[in-house]
């Protein structure tokens, strides 16, 4: 089920509700922000509000499928473009979701698109139930931002994966805010995790964004990105190199979106992570 709103152009990306399982929908504007939702006998349960206007557009898209009552909306992490929107939710008697290292950190750092959560979530994992499915939350520990999250709906094995799995495209800029080392570590997590089809916040493939959202390959081929950055900071290093970031070239990713722009900075990070912690210099690592 595709439902495509406004005209894809060059100034104008495509904005689509796609159904990806029974009762699940990914709803976003390519190569932009995707948020997902999940359709119950009680209720409709909302993951990444984004912020106000996309939450908005979101609202219009779930009345297209359902007239039941959002009750649940669920925010991945701290970050103001991801964690704002969640009022238009909240004006509508829906409960805002998030962990409490987001909301803490929110509390002190307002956005002037955010409001505090209704539901504080504490520890690693928390179950939410829904008309008779469950909805399974997921703390991944230092790894992205504050009180990074995913979701996992077993009954459909769906995931909403935000900001750590960006299908096609390369690390964000000088990867802000990131814990290089426990992000490696939660894409292992989320590997043991049962899900076969889901959405990643990001996503730069359009092939993806539209008929199939994220799936295990794409988390397979980020962490292969990481180990092959690695290595090529390490073998420049055994070389010689004096300017080791600009030397790193890794031609199978090319056609990844801002491999010219951001892969500089991505080998910067990652060099002085390296450098600076107690990584060994192993490639495999």
């Amino acid at each position: 089920m595709l439902l495509a709103v406004g005209n894809l152009g060059a100034a104008q990306a495509q904005t689509y509700t796609h159904q990806i399982a029974p009762g699940v929908y990914s709803h976003g504007t390519a190569q932009q922000y995707q948020s997902m939702f999940l359709v119950t006998d009680e209720g409709v349960a909302v993951f990444e509000t984004v912020n106000s206007k996309h939450a908005a557009g979101l609202v219009k898209a779930i009345r297209k499928i359902t007239d039941k009552p959002i009750v649940y909306a669920f925010h991945s992490h701290n970050h103001w473009d991801h964690a704002s929107g969640g009022k238009v939710f909240q004006d509508l008697g829906a409960k805002t979701v998030m962990h409490e290292f987001a909301a803490k950190w929110l509390k002190a750092n307002p956005g002037q698109d955010t409001s505090p959560p209704n539901i504080i979530m504490k520890g690693a994992r928390q179950d939410f139930e829904l008309g008779g499915v469950t909805i399974e939350a997921h703390y991944l520990g230092q790894t992205h931002g504050m009180g990074m999250t995913v979701y996992l709906i077993p009954k459909t094995k769906s995931i909403y994966i935000a900001d750590l799995v960006t299908p096609n495209r390369v690390m964000f800029n000088v990867v802000p805010d990131f814990n290089i080392g426990g992000w490696q570590r939660a894409l292992g997590e989320i590997k043991k995790l049962d899900f076969e089809n889901g959405v990643c916040s990001h996503n730069e493939n359009p092939a993806k964004t539209l008929p199939n959202g994220c799936d295990r390959v794409d988390i397979e081929e980020e962490l292969q990105y990481m180990v092959d950055l690695k290595a090529a900071i390490i073998a420049e290093f055994k070389k010689g190199t004096a300017d080791v970031a600009g030397a790193i070239k890794l031609p199978q990713y090319a056609h990844w979106a801002h491999y010219d722009d951001w892969l500089e900075m991505n080998a910067w990070r990652v060099m002085l992570d390296m450098y600076m912690g107690p990584f060994p210099w192993n490639a495999e690592q």
